[in-house]
């Protein structure tokens, strides 16, 4: 798609400018991300994916909750459950998911490693991440974002000359954003701050890990999950065009959510609901 052209360019126009005297990208003490990377998929488990691919969404999950971030995750898959959208009204907007929900890989992930920073691809709500590896700072200030800002480092563990784990921290965000399609909250202070562990398992190279912790005040503690990710065999793979908009038949108006009908026209997307405000169209009598 046209995201993953224009960034795959501008990664590899990055990597061959040089200036006299820079020091050349030496690729073998990376670890090789090259090729397709798929969400795992922990079989047998009730409804769309999830933060910890290894429980059920929404009260599934397990999260240390609190009180008050229960409630809005219960009234959220209540208001589901009675046809609307509870917590995920932004995201039927086609508004970013933002972190962590960018990470869940509805669709295949590519990560492209540069001197500077490290691109994760994602190519859905958030066309991608930038994490820098420069030796940055924390800006004084920071623009919120639905992703945040990202800052990492290349660790060798084992002392092998080759680097084995990108350690991120990210904060600076704007909302609402959410862990799942059931509306499990973040806190709309959008204080968060996620640490994160990325790394490619030595016993099976075919996957991938993401230790994901998330510091929260809708959370009573840490919480910490490791992400999966499976690489797909095809040295040539097939990179899906998607686009958020396209056949979305979710209609928003004011605070209310809507449905496009197959006829093309707005019906209530659930039982007994009201109808939109009309006062500025003109009333044609029947």
């Amino acid at each position: 798609m046209l995201y993953r052209s224009l960034l795959g360019a501008i990664a590899l126009a990055a990597l061959w400018v040089s200036s006299a005297g820079a020091q050349i990208f030496d690729y073998s003490k990376y670890p090789n991300l090259k090729g397709q990377w798929n969400r795992f998929i922990t079989r047998g488990l009730p409804g769309q994916p999830s933060f910890d691919q290894t429980k059920p969404w929404g009260l599934g999950q397990q999260a240390p909750l609190t009180a008050e971030a229960k409630t809005i995750l219960e009234a959220s898959m209540a208001d589901q459950a009675d046809g609307g959208l509870g917590n995920t009204v932004g995201h039927a907007r086609c508004s970013a998911a933002g972190m962590p929900f960018m990470m869940v890989a509805f669709h295949p992930l590519e990560f492209v490693i540069t001197p500077d920073t490290t691109y994760i691809l994602i190519a859905d709500f958030d066309p991608l991440r930038r994490i820098f590896t420069d030796g940055r700072d924390w800006p004084k200030t920071v623009e919120p974002t639905f992703q945040g800002y990202s800052i990492g480092r290349w660790i060798d563990e084992d002392g092998d000359g080759r680097y084995d784990v990108l350690e991120v921290e990210t904060r600076g965000f704007k909302g609402p954003r959410i862990y799942d399609i059931t509306g499990l909250p973040l806190h709309s202070d959008n204080q968060s701050i996620f640490k994160e562990r990325i790394y490619r398992d030595k016993a099976d190279p075919n996957i991938f890990h993401d230790e994901i912790t998330t510091i929260d005040h809708a959370l009573t503690r840490p919480w910490t999950v490791d992400k999966r990710y499976v690489h797909n065999p095809n040295p040539r793979p097939d990179w899906v065009e998607f686009y958020t908009t396209e056949n979305n038949a979710q209609i928003a108006i004011g605070k209310e959510n809507y449905f496009l009908s197959g006829e093309g026209l707005l019906m209530p997307a659930k039982k007994n609901q009201a109808p939109p405000d009309l006062r500025y169209f003109k009333q044609t009598g029947k």
